[in-house]
């Protein structure tokens, strides 16, 4: 499936969705927003995909926020309910999705690199909230609030307030991306990371990943460990749960079936 400003490729359980607007450093704008959306939705609809890989076309960017003069021209910036890139405020994704971060990750870029749930770095990339420097907050896709919970606060403060330019290394250093690796190396290091989760039982990844997010919902930890989650119930009740187990027994890798 390939839409104007959005290329999706399929290789049977992982979905790579490529921002593709290299000329404008992969900028969005409200076109882009909706295709993104629609690749999103795709992925969280086929039970048979079970790991999304975010990137940009070309070498320089991964993604530099919203396209400012499309917003000046317009004086809009309209997202799809599901947020900024078509997933920012998508809540109820419980698959795994991997940022590639190819090259520039300004505001909205960085709001993308905290929705996600792991997030790879190729060397030469950079970072930045730089919001604040034409009159703006990163207020469209959560990375004040996302920020605030993942990294040290004031390290997101230092982000947030200066609009300073990081590194890969920096970046890694404060938490704010998994990995750095050699640029030559991003894809295949991606891949690999993604079919490392794909061993695991579809199930229980989701929920894994629901428990996570949801437990810091509430900040007693007796009730966060004690609380119900749903993907967690339906993965104990699971024939991989029993799958599993009898593989373990009889020494052979586990079949999953999803169910």
């Amino acid at each position: 499936m390939s839409d104007q400003y959005c290329i999706v490729e399929r290789d049977q359980h992982v979905l790579t969705i490529t921002i593709n607007r290299p000329e404008v450093l992969n900028a969005l704008h409200p076109p882009a927003h909706a295709e993104l959306a629609r690749a999103f939705d795709l992925f969280a609809a086929d039970s048979e995909l079970r790991v999304a890989i975010l990137t940009g076309a070309g070498d320089r960017a991964f993604c530099v926020g919203t396209d400012l003069k499309v917003r000046a021209e317009t004086g809009r910036d309209d997202h799809p309910e599901t947020g900024f890139a078509g997933l920012t405020h998508r809540f109820d994704l419980f698959k795994p999705v991997i940022a590639a971060v190819n090259g520039l990750a300004l505001g909205g870029g960085i709001e993308i690199v905290a929705a996600c749930d792991i997030a790879i770095a190729a060397d030469h990339a950079r970072f930045a909230l730089p919001e604040t420097k034409v009159g703006l907050a990163a207020l469209g896709g959560g990375a004040l609030q996302r920020l605030a919970r993942q990294l040290p606060l004031k390290e997101a403060m230092m982000l947030a307030l200066t609009g300073r330019k990081i590194d890969a290394e920096e970046a890694r250093h404060i938490s704010l991306i998994n990995q750095v690796v050699p640029a030559a190396e991003l894809g295949a290091c991606v891949h690999a990371l993604a079919e490392d989760i794909i061993t695991g039982a579809p199930l229980a990844i989701e929920a894994s990943k629901q428990v996570m997010l949801q437990s810091l919902d509430e900040p007693d930890l007796e009730k966060a460990i004690r609380a119900t989650y749903p993907s967690a119930e339906r993965m104990l009740a699971s024939e991989d749960a029993r799958e599993g187990q009898q593989a373990f027994v009889e020494k052979r890798k586990p079949r999953w079936l999803g169910r």
